[in-house]
């Protein structure tokens, strides 16, 4: 892979005023995203969350999922803390896309829950790489991070790579009705370190 830094620009929100960094993958011509707060140095571990893209949560507030919910509540928490890091990665529906995630909500909508309509239409229950996380990581000098995740299986990728994770605080938020069904699948088959009880604690 070969991801090049193209330019950073101020991104202000509800929460923070955060700073945008853009990257291209050359060779895919996908763009990804950090937002970053504050200062890093390479003695300190930074708070971070790596946030693959969700459009129908993170844009169009859909409720099948937590998605949206996880990403504000990282951007609060950086916030708060007035330091830390998003990388926002533009793998849609687990690295399907966009148009197959609507194929396989149609399968959730008939009885299939979110991996079982991810293999009948003929993938992996998640197909997500991390590698650019690398390039991205080294250019905002980050080194050690306290990753906001549910997902071992994220922190496990990251470390594969090289990059220590130096505490893994849980982010649980936003179950509700339409929603329940994933996240009780992301549990007993995808391995997310959460119950539901974990949702009754939401900030």
């Amino acid at each position: 892979m070969t991801l090049r830094f193209v330019a950073s620009s101020r991104l202000p929100t509800p929460w923070a005023t955060f700073t945008m960094h853009g990257f291209e993958d050359t060779e895919t011509g996908k763009e990804h995203l950090a937002l970053t707060l504050g200062e890093f140095n390479n003695d300190q571990s930074v708070l971070a969350r790596v946030h693959s893209e969700c459009l129908t949560g993170d844009a169009l507030f859909s409720l099948r999922c937590d998605c949206g919910f996880q990403l504000q509540e990282a951007l609060k928490r950086i916030a708060e803390e007035g330091r830390g890091a998003l990388l926002y990665l533009r793998q849609e529906g687990r690295g399907i896309g966009l148009l197959n995630k609507i194929r396989a909500y149609h399968l959730q909508d008939a009885g299939a829950d979110t991996v079982e309509a991810n293999e009948q239409l003929g993938f992996a229950a998640d197909l997500r790489d991390y590698s650019m996380l690398i390039p991205m990581l080294e250019h905002l000098q980050i080194t050690s991070v306290r990753l906001m995740t549910n997902n071992p299986r994220k922190v496990a990728a990251l470390e594969n790579y090289g990059l220590l994770v130096a505490e893994r605080l849980p982010i649980t938020t936003g179950m509700n009705p339409h929603n329940a069904g994933y996240l009780e699948t992301k549990t007993n088959k995808l391995g997310h370190m959460m119950t539901a009880a974990d949702f009754s604690k939401d900030s």
